[in-house]
């Protein structure tokens, strides 16, 4: 039977203690129990598995304040309890994922009190969800758009998601106005296309009237926006956050997922080519690449600083578009991420998995960004309406992988239920968890002052000059790139009031893009730049880590090299070439004019992997021809064999070749425009020599002389 419950009164003191079936509590100074003997039940967690530190009190500011949104605990909890009665993505509908795990290097203890982070070699299970934002589920995987990049840690203390992009800054400040930047950016909705781009009236009508953006749409513009592989891609955590350590001390902390193969995009024209041959493509490679135990791999990097940083920085740590550059601020390699299984079935864990930027262990703490701390708010709903009810946590994509206690019951598609007569506590039964103050989550004390209010505070003000950092960071190719991709959205802009605002915009950030793109435009006369809050610094100084070509890997580990061939193909010459390949510890595959393949010089068959209309050059990093002087003349007859040499070349892809393909090169196009790019494969030594200069991957000085480079005359 119960002991009968001591009644405190509300102004009993912090140290009365209460007992109720045999245990010892302590009431708060606001009436909260809390529990002394804390090994005598399971910890209180959230349905992410994160231990509650309190139970009683929501999160406000100071104890007579407004609660606040980022009180994750309390959403969750009033969430599950709103639901207990019992489609596609609107943004990230495309998406592709695998599981694998996140090794730390070494403690961070002294900065987090984040169980992740405290053992050095300890390995997290993880799964990750790579996709686009603007498309619908069916659209193309080459679609120029940002990636999404979020990695669900399933650690000891419950669920962590890191929900970034493979973009450091986001379109706008506040996400107030996210609704309207998704509604712009996706098909206009009287007519439901374009599908999967920005390309169009409404986006770029948004994109003008919001100077914020302007950060954003250098780097959308930029072949950030194509990458050439989910594998060659950053990951960025997009905010700020905090560490936050056991002394409750906080440090702020940015993100970053650096590849280990290095960074890789492709061409505009390229990108085209690629979706009409494989829109699957980023798929295939990311399936492939695991499949054949050439596994993924990303090192997580942070950037630490303290409040003097932060108020001393150039910028608002707090702005979503704005970035600290490495050079200013290094980044430090804290562990490894890497990819090793795919999902048994995509629906089920792809599809299902649930990603949500307030789910953090201790130690992970939000800072103030007013973009993320409406993402806080979003997400919750965003899976209520996707998997249909408040229980998407009992998916097993999504449960945690440490144990959990918590009272949340019934709702639609319940798949478990608290055990037992208490579904509530406090209670004098002695049953169900209990909050633990010690173990528990702990928000960062900091202190908040001010009248509530609707506004930007002046720090955000400055739209163009981390812009104009990001371009002039860029090499002349990136540069001419940036100045194609807007000559060609824009383009398809049918209202002249758009464009015209749009180079007004341009003028703040370089003279020369601009007079750049509006020539290209046909525009007549010249806008008057467009009105800035705060002048464009002059004085940045440009940033290589922001270039994709400055940190280009060096080299071909990981790329795939298509090499076409035909019947008397030199069989020597081929194996040679084949074993340079896997020494490069990268991927080789075989174009033929029938895909059953080709018989060898020495007689042996030789399997292909496609024939030349479905293995197009554009699906790999570089090319060899190695034909025969008996079967050229049939090869040459061929429009797609020539299309596979003219647009290896177009794209400024290393070409190696044998004597007797040069027929083929001359009706390519290319065989009076050879470079250093083109290389003739006769023995060993020259193989030797080929792969010694693909690791630059492009020839990016042959593309001002070509079509593809002149759709826009060089920025640089």
């Amino acid at each position: 039977m119960a002991k009968r419950t001591t009644r405190a009164s509300s102004s009993t003191s912090q140290t009365d203690t209460v007992t109720i079936h045999d245990q010892q509590l302590h009431r708060g100074a606001g009436g909260e129990l809390h529990q002394i003997a804390e090994d005598v039940h399971d910890v209180l967690t959230t349905s992410q598995g994160g231990p509650v530190a309190d139970d009683q009190n929501s999160l406000r500011v100071g104890a007579r304040g407004p609660l606040l949104i980022d009180d994750f605990h309390f959403r969750e909890k009033i969430f599950h309890f709103d639901h207990e009665r019992i489609p596609e993505r609107v943004v990230h509908a495309r998406g592709y994922g695998a599981h694998g795990f996140f090794e730390t290097y070494d403690s961070l203890s002294d900065v987090t009190r984040a169980d992740i982070f405290q053992r050095a070699g300890e390995k997290t299970p993880v799964f990750v969800r790579f996709s686009t934002v603007a498309g619908n589920k069916g659209s193309a995987d080459l679609a120029r758009d940002v990636r999404g990049f979020a990695v669900k840690f399933y650690t000891q203390e419950g669920n962590w998601d890191l929900v970034g992009n493979n973009i450091p800054v986001f379109f706008i400040q506040d996400a107030i106005k996210f609704p309207d930047m998704v509604h712009a950016a996706k098909q206009e909705p009287d007519r439901a296309f374009p599908q999967a781009q920005t390309a169009h009236d409404n986006f770029w009508d948004f994109i003008s009237l919001t100077p914020e953006s302007m950060h954003m749409v250098m780097w959308i513009m930029s072949d950030r926006t194509i990458p050439r592989s989910f594998r060659f891609m950053e990951g960025f955590g997009v905010h700020t956050f905090r560490f936050v350590n056991e002394k409750d001390e906080s440090t702020f902390v940015k993100f970053h997922w650096k590849p280990k193969l290095g960074l890789q995009s492709v061409a505009w024209n390229e990108a085209v080519k690629i979706n009409g041959a494989d829109p699957d493509f980023h798929r295939r490679d990311l399936w492939q690449s695991i499949q054949s135990g050439n596994f993924p791999e990303w090192e997580l990097c942070v950037q630490l600083f303290d409040q003097e940083f932060a108020d001393n920085f150039d910028f608002d740590v707090l702005d979503p578009t704005k970035i600290i550059p490495e050079e200013i601020l290094p980044v430090k390699p804290i562990g490894r991420l890497l990819l090793d299984r795919m999902p048994d079935n995509f629906f089920a864990e792809t599809e299902q998995v649930a990603f949500m930027t307030q789910n953090v262990p201790p130690g992970i703490d939000f800072s103030n960004d007013p973009l993320l701390q409406g993402r806080n708010f979003s997400y919750l709903d965003t899976q209520l309406k996707r998997l249909g009810g408040p229980n998407f946590t009992h998916l097993p994509i999504n449960a945690p992988k440490c144990p959990f206690h918590n009272f949340q019951q019934d709702g639609h598609m319940a798949m478990r239920n608290p055990v037992g007569r208490v579904n509530y506590q406090p209670n004098s039964f002695g049953e169900g968890p209990r909050e633990s103050p010690a173990r528990g989550y702990r928000h960062f004390p900091a202190e908040e002052n001010g009248q509530k209010v609707r506004l930007r505070p002046e720090s955000f003000a400055d739209h163009y000059s981390q812009a104009r950092q990001f371009f002039l960071s860029q090499t002349p190719p990136e540069q001419r790139h940036i100045a194609m991709a807007l000559t060609f959205e824009l383009s398809k802009v049918e209202t002249a009031a758009i464009r015209e605002r749009m180079i007004s915009h341009l003028l703040n950030i370089d003279d020369t893009l601009a007079t750049t793109v509006a020539q290209k435009l046909g525009i007549q006369k010249m806008p008057k730049a467009a009105d800035a809050a705060m002048p464009t610094r002059q004085d940045l100084e440009p940033s290589p880590a922001l270039s994709i070509v400055e940190r280009g890997p060096k080299r071909f580990e990981g790329r795939k090299l298509g090499i076409l061939v035909a019947d008397g193909v030199d069989a020597k010459l081929l194996e040679a070439l084949t074993a340079a390949v896997k020494k490069e510890k990268a991927i080789f595959e075989i174009i033929a004019p029938k895909v059953g393949g080709v018989t060898s010089s020495d007689g042996s068959w030789i399997e292909a992997h496609h024939m030349i209309d479905g293995g197009p050059s554009v699906l790999f990093d570089a090319v060899a021809i190695l034909t025969s002087h008996q079967a050229i003349d049939d090869l040459v007859k061929e429009a797609t064999a020539r299309d596979f040499v003219a647009d290896a070349f177009q794209h400024c892809k290393f070409i190696g070749y044998d004597q007797s393909a040069l027929p083929l090169l001359d009706k390519a196009g290319i065989s009076g425009a050879l470079d250093e790019g083109t290389l003739l494969l006769s023995n060993n030594k020259d193989v030797a020599s080929f792969f010694e200069e693909l690791g630059k991957l492009r020839v990016w000085g042959r593309e001002p002389s070509l079509k593809l480079g002149k759709a826009s005359p060089p920025v640089a």
